[in-house]
C-alpha cells in the first residue's frame, strides 16, 4: 500500500480505495474493509458460513435475520419492482444451474453440457419480509442470489463510511462498480470506462469525471464459461432463467448512488434493445457497447469530448485513477 490508493481482493474481484490525502489512507480503508466484510458475511452465495446461504437452506420458514441483510435483501426487491421483474434476486437457482456455484476463479472454463429446463424465476413478490419482526421468508425450491444488487451496496456503504473515518474525499471501488464519500473532491474523479476486458494496459475507452454518486458497469465479456457447445454468463434473464441474450456486451450507468446505478446495467443488458428507450425514460445517462463494438450513448452522457459537466460528469481527464471494466 503507497501514496492514497489501496488495492485488494474482495468479493470474488478487485477493490480500490481512493483519497486525495496519504494521511487519510488508512482510515479510509479500514472503514470501507469493514462494510466490505460485513457484505460478505451476510450476502455470499459461497461461504458456508454466510447469512444468505443459512436462510436459503431455511426455504419455507420465516428467520430472523442481520439488519444489514434484511436492507440487502430489500435493495435487491426494489431492484425487481422498478425493474419489473428483469432485475430478480430469485434466479439463484438458475445461476446455481448454468454453474456459478462457487467463487468465479474457481469455475472451471469449460465443462460438459448443461441439463437446464427453460423455466422462470419464481419472482420477487414470493418473498416474504415482515418488517416489525425483521424476518425473511423464502419459498421452498427458491434460492436468492442478491449478487446483482449487494456488491453496489457494498460500495455505497463503503464510500460512505470511508469518507466519514477520513474526513477526506474518498472514492471505492470493486469489481467496476464505484462511488465517492466524504467531501467533494473540486475536480471530481477521473475513471476510464472500458469495454475492453482482455487489455491490461492502455484499454480504450471513455474517460470521464464523476464528482458524486456512483457508477456500474455490467457486462457479458468477463464471466463467462462454457457447457457443451454452449457460452453462458452469470447475467441471468429471470424471464427464461438462462443467460441473457443481449445485443450489449456492456452498459455503464451514472446514478444517485451505485445501487441505482448497477439495477440500471443490469437491467440494461436483459432489456436488450429496449434499453437506450428505458434509460432515456429515467433520465440516467449511460454508455451501451453492442456486442459489435458500436458505442450508443444515452441520457446525457458525454461525448468524446464534453464541453462542460453533465449530471455529474465533467470533460475528460487526461490521466484517469480508476479504470472501469
Amino acid at each position: 500500500m503507497t501514496g492514497h490508493i489501496a488495492r485488494f481482493r474482495a468479493l470474488g474481484t478487485n477493490a480500490t480505495v481512493l483519497t486525495t490525502r496519504s494521511g487519510a489512507l488508512d482510515a479510509a480503508l479500514e472503514a470501507a474493509r469493514a462494510q466490505i466484510d460485513g457484505i460478505d458475511a451476510a450476502c455470499s452465495r459461497f461461504r458456508d458460513d454466510s447469512e444468505l446461504v443459512a436462510l436459503n437452506a431455511a426455504a419455507g420458514s420465516a428467520v430472523t435475520v442481520s439488519p444489514l441483510l434484511f436492507d440487502a435483501i430489500t435493495t435487491a426487491l426494489r431492484a425487481a419492482a422498478v425493474t419489473q421483474g428483469c432485475v430478480d434476486p430469485t434466479v439463484g437457482t438458475s445461476v446455481r444451474a448454468l454453474g456459478y456455484d462457487r467463487d468465479f476463479r474457481s469455475v472451471p472454463p469449460d465443462g460438459p453440457a448443461l441439463e437446464v429446463h427453460l423455466r422462470a424465476a419464481p419472482g420477487w413478490q414470493s418473498v416474504v419480509m415482515d418488517r416489525t419482526a425483521h424476518t425473511v421468508q423464502v419459498p421452498v425450491g427458491v434460492e436468492l442470489d442478491l449478487g446483482a444488487t449487494a456488491k453496489a451496496l457494498a460500495v455505497d456503504l463503503a464510500a460512505e463510511s470511508a469518507g466519514r473515518a477520513s474526513g477526506a474525499p474518498v472514492l471505492v471501488s470493486i469489481g467496476g462498480d464505484l462511488a465517492v464519500g466524504g467531501p467533494a473532491r473540486p475536480d471530481g474523479w477521473p475513471v476510464l470506462v472500458t469495454h475492453d476486458h482482455a487489455v491490461d494496459e492502455d484499454p480504450e475507452g471513455q474517460t470521464v469525471t464523476i464528482e458524486a454518486g456512483g457508477l456500474a458497469t455490467s457486462g457479458t465479456a468477463v464471466r463467462h464459461w462454457r457447457r457443451g457447445q454452449v457460452e453462458v454468463h452469470h447475467l441471468v434473464d429471470p424471464r427464461t432463467g438462462r443467460s441473457a441474450t443481449s445485443c450489449w456486451r456492456t452498459a455503464t450507468v451514472a446514478a444517485a448512488c451505485c445501487v441505482d446505478a448497477n439495477i440500471a446495467t443490469t437491467a440494461a443488458i436483459v432489456l436488450g434493445p429496449d434499453a437506450p428507450a428505458w434509460l432515456e425514460g429515467l433520465g440516467l445517462p449511460a454508455r451501451l457497447v453492442g456486442t459489435d463494438g458500436r458505442v450508443l450513448r444515452v441520457g446525457g452522457w458525454p461525448a468524446e469530448v464534453a464541453p462542460a459537466p453533465l449530471r455529474g460528469f465533467g470533460a475528460p481527464a487526461s490521466r484517469p485513477e480508476v479504470v472501469v471494466r
